[in-house]
């Protein structure tokens, strides 16, 4: 398209027009939160109800995650041929099956299937809407768009949350007692899922496509209306710059993130950092934090009801985070959230580690201690909340180049699955094996290594165009 053909595109720049269009692409954010913490509630059910040891009920919690790391790197190789929104409805049918399907299994195996089909949806969103949110918004203010992904997925870990505990208390306070039509609670919790995924699907069937993703698939004129309502400006120059380097830097595909060493280095750091911010542990509070606050005397109702202010402070340090995001910038959010973890985490790995124990093996916490273990945990979420929750889902979306964006960050959220895998899988037979405090240091090990990799390895890219990335 001619710069004269491309002249009329100037319009008022819509900042509400862009916070819908990323509100409505969130919602995958919202579900993939929800999804993964709606387990969090119907764990011990599960292993009573299919009568399975530690092992298959990390299984089915965590080979979801594997379904995950399937759907992340399937992203890029489609939202590259397709664009950005047809992933978006794939997932949100995906969500609606898995749904369906998990508050009816047969067996433990049959569970595990739906949920690695719900998997493959969390892992195609996962890694469309960070992408999709940092190529419609403007450079000023992406990371606070771009931490709406984060917002969202904290809001249905929450809502999972206070789903979970709302069910069990109407069941009569365990989630193995039936509730409506005589069906048992914990089913009810999985098919809470459907209505959000519902909403997920017609949300995106009403957005715009990338104009990113339009210009580089010839349909320029679509991309420079959409361009015109988010910058409010002539987008001539904008959609020349886009061609220019999409031209350069060749075509879109997994070759093209190679470099000297294995990759390019900027996507090993997007590894580095989809990596650490899975081994510092933090799933383990949402995925398995009503069965850690019940091994440690807290009754089925009370972990529950522990989980619903944990999702509740996941929130509000969400909204920090998207205060502060574009005015401190991203390394310094990292560093911060890095050296709270690693304090946090040395704490709960103290007590755990120095607990007594029940006739079980168990570690027992009491007055004190109890106390202090539910600070140091939700202090943990907060600083994880402000810094490594949001910070990394906005690096990954504008961190790399137009051409490779799609391949590298569906690369680096597969490591993210692949990673939440290995820490939830390993997290039962751990404690088992070598107790709670061992466990959380690892992950207060990490957390310490998460600081140095951020301090020398990380490169700040706040307020930078997209078009000026590696």
């Amino acid at each position: 398209m001619s710069a004269g053909k491309a002249s009329g595109f100037k319009q008022s720049a819509s900042i509400y027009f862009v916070l819908l269009i990323s509100v409505a692409a969130a919602l995958g954010g919202f579900l993939f939160g929800f999804d993964t913490a709606v387990i969090n509630g119907a764990v011990v059910a599960l292993g009573a109800h299919f009568n399975v040891g530690p092992v298959l009920v990390g299984m089915s919690v965590s080979l979801a995650l594997i379904g995950s790391a399937f759907g992340a790197l399937l992203s890029g190789p489609v939202s590259d041929r397709y664009g950005r929104i047809k992933p978006m409805l794939i997932s949100a049918l995906l969500f609606t099956a898995s749904g369906v399907g998990s508050g009816l299994p047969v067996s433990v195996w049959d569970f595990i299937f739906w949920r690695f089909m719900g998997g493959v949806g969390i892992g195609l969103s996962s890694a469309i809407t960070p992408a999709y949110i940092a190529e419609i918004s403007p450079a000023s203010l992406r990371g606070r768009f771009g931490s709406l992904q984060q917002l969202a997925i904290v809001a249905g870990i929450f809502v999972a949350m206070l789903s979970n505990y709302t069910l069990v208390e109407f069941a009569g306070g365990s989630a193995d007692n039936e509730l409506w039509l005589g069906v048992e609670a914990w089913r009810w919790m999985f098919w809470a899922e459907v209505p959000p995924a519902l909403i997920y699907g017609f949300a995106a069937l009403m957005i715009p496509e990338s104009p990113r993703y339009l210009i580089g698939t010839g349909r320029e004129k679509e991309a420079g209306h959409i361009l015109g309502r988010v910058l409010g400006e002539s987008v001539v120059e904008k959609i020349e710059e886009i061609k220019f380097t999409l031209k350069a830097e060749g075509q879109a595909s997994f070759a093209a993130i190679k470099g000297k060493a294995g990759l390019k280095p900027v996507v090993w750091v997007g590894l580095g950092l989809s990596v650490l911010q899975q081994f510092v542990g933090i799933n383990v509070i949402f995925y398995y934090g009503s069965m850690l606050w019940r091994s440690v005397g807290f009754s089925e109702e009370n972990s529950l009801w522990i989980t619903v202010i944990t999702g509740v402070v996941n929130i509000v340090t969400t909204l920090v985070a998207i205060a502060l995001i574009d005015r401190v910038g991203r390394k310094p959010l990292l560093l911060a959230g890095s050296l709270g973890m690693i304090v946090t985490l040395g704490i709960l790995a103290y007590l755990f580690g120095n607990a007594p124990l029940d006739s079980s093996g168990h570690p027992v916490l009491h007055g004190a201690s109890a106390t202090t273990a539910l600070y140091s945990a939700n202090l943990y979420v907060f600083c994880f909340g402000f810094s490594w929750g949001p910070v990394v889902w906005v690096l990954l979306g504008e961190m790399f180049n137009n051409r490779i964006r799609a391949s590298a960050l569906a690369l680096g959220t597969g490591a993210q699955w692949v990673a939440n895998f290995i820490v939830s899988a390993s997290f039962p037979s751990l404690v088992q094996w070598a107790g709670l405090g061992v466990t959380y240091s690892i992950y207060a090990f990490f957390a310490v290594l998460s600081f140095f990799f951020v301090l020398f390895c990380l490169r700040e890219t706040s307020g930078r165009e997209l078009e000026d990335m590696e």
